[in-house]
């Protein structure tokens, strides 16, 4: 990877889809409910909140992207861990940017679910 590479931090989906078709780990953020409407296919789920009691499944070895719905949840999640050393980075926009851009969703027919109200 280019230096210029290791550098960016949100990734745009075009460049993010780059990544993964070289190997990068995809890992999203959401909450399961958001998961099950819809994903990018190839990711695995690790709620933002489980992160640190997941870590050590995560390679190191590895370009890991994280993302969420928009971008908030992911950013935080790219960041805590770049500052642990991982070669982290966060889908700029989200879901919502990767499917406005045409990428593919799993499963068929799937869809960026919306928050739920907070009860």
């Amino acid at each position: 990877m280019s230096d210029e590479a290791a550098t960016e931090t949100a990734l745009a989906p075009e460049r993010a889809a780059e990544l993964i078709a070289a190997d990068a780990e995809l890992i999203d953020v959401r909450r399961p409910y958001e998961w099950d409407g819809g994903r990018i296919p190839g990711s695995r789920n690790i709620e933002v909140n489980e992160l640190p009691a997941a870590a050590e499944s995560i390679s190191k070895d590895r370009v890991v992207i994280f993302y969420c719905r928009a971008g908030n949840r992911s950013a935080m999640a790219a960041e805590a861990f770049r500052q642990a050393g991982f070669d982290a980075h966060s889908l700029a926009g989200g879901i919502e940017a990767w499917a406005a851009a045409g990428q593919p969703l799993e499963p068929d027919g799937g869809e960026v679910r919306k928050p739920l109200p907070a009860s």
